[in-house]
């Protein structure tokens, strides 16, 4: 976290289900795509598709209920691409880390071919349960963001097109402030209102947080409304602020520390005096924000493997295990939390 101000890279995530193996090629024309509009120089939109290839490849082979999330890095500059499953998980973790090696006689060059493409690379796994990985494909000018311990999904309701989620993540004044906003409903409404919220966060994400819930509140008048969460991360100290259903949780490695929620309100319709809370920071201490698309049971049965992921597979395991299908759901880990190794 420095003093520039980090351009505003709202979270869009695509959802590719590794159900049948001509997904894996829907997955890789995804993150080709997406590389483009995030303007990679070079070879890079071509390794993105590679590395979803093979990542949604060693689904179809090896796992249940695999899936590929698929979107801009959190703090922008490159393409993240998370890989999520139910099992049966990877007791050879590191053999299979090695270029070229394969369980299957396949032609593909698997997770070490992943390895060594991606700027920056993560996996997690456990038996039975499953396995969790993160590849970030930046250029060598964004090898900072590539290794930031920030996390982010936010994907719509099942069958939506529009979300009415958003998060963004930004730095700025030597502060990392996140936002977590819930357009009230589901849809394209939803979604305007979400994205309103993210552009009058954009303009000044470094004021006080009951100055950018006013901003918000100013900017979402006219539209139905929406639940904002605001977390900011000073060298000291940790500051939430929300209205509405955002769930703020603090985790430790070895248990879940604490749980705020939002202020009862609409922000655009009917805004409270905004109250901050402020948590010290400690050593192993990691926050989160979360909309009600994920199910707030699951504080209640963390097991120690979710506890000590990196931020961006604690995010995706949220996204993939607790999350509420008939809603839209999004999670950001801001940090502090272990590094993305």
């Amino acid at each position: 976290m420095g003093g520039p101000l980090t351009s505003l890279q709202p979270c869009t995530t695509t959802h590719v289900r590794i159900d049948h193996y001509s997904a894996v090629h829907l997955a890789a024309e995804a993150a080709r795509e997406l590389a483009a509009r995030c303007r990679l120089p070079g070879a890079l939109a071509s390794q993105a598709a590679v590395v979803a290839s093979e990542l949604g490849s060693n689904l179809a082979k090896h796992a249940v209920n695999g899936s590929l999330f698929i979107q801009p890095m959190p703090l922008g500059g490159g393409v993240e691409i998370l890989a999520t499953d139910r099992g049966p998980g990877m007791p050879e973790l590191g053999r299979c880390l090695t270029d070229g090696y394969t369980t299957t006689g396949s032609l593909g060059a698997g997770l070490g071919a992943v390895v060594r493409m991606a700027s920056h690379f993560a996996i997690r796994t456990e038996a039975p349960g499953g396995t969790l990985a993160c590849a970030r494909i930046a250029p060598p000018d964004r090898a900072d963001a590539a290794k930031a311990a920030v996390g982010a999904v936010s994907v719509p309701a099942e069958r939506e097109t529009a979300n009415g989620d958003g998060c963004a993540v930004l730095d700025a004044g030597g502060c990392r402030t996140a936002l977590v906003v819930d357009g009230l409903g589901h849809g394209e409404p939803a979604a305007e209102a979400a994205q309103s919220a993210l552009r009058a966060f954009a303009r000044a994400p470094d004021r006080a947080l009951p100055d950018i819930l006013h901003s918000v509140h100013r900017a979402l008048r006219h539209t139905r409304g929406a639940a904002v969460g605001l977390l900011r991360h000073h060298p000291d100290r940790v500051e939430y602020a929300a209205v509405g259903n955002i769930r703020c949780v603090a985790l430790t490695p070895h248990e879940v520390h604490r749980r705020l929620t939002g202020q009862p309100g609409i922000v655009g319709l009917n805004l409270p005096t905004p109250q901050v809370r402020r948590v010290p920071r400690e050593p192993g201490l990691s926050f989160l924000l979360h909309s009600d698309g994920i199910d707030p049971r699951w504080t209640q049965s963390t097991s120690p493997f979710l506890l000590r992921l990196p931020a961006p597979l604690l995010a995706a395991a949220l996204a993939d295990r607790h999350r509420l299908t008939r809603d839209d759901a999004t999670v950001v880990v801001a940090g502090p939390h272990q590094g993305l190794t």
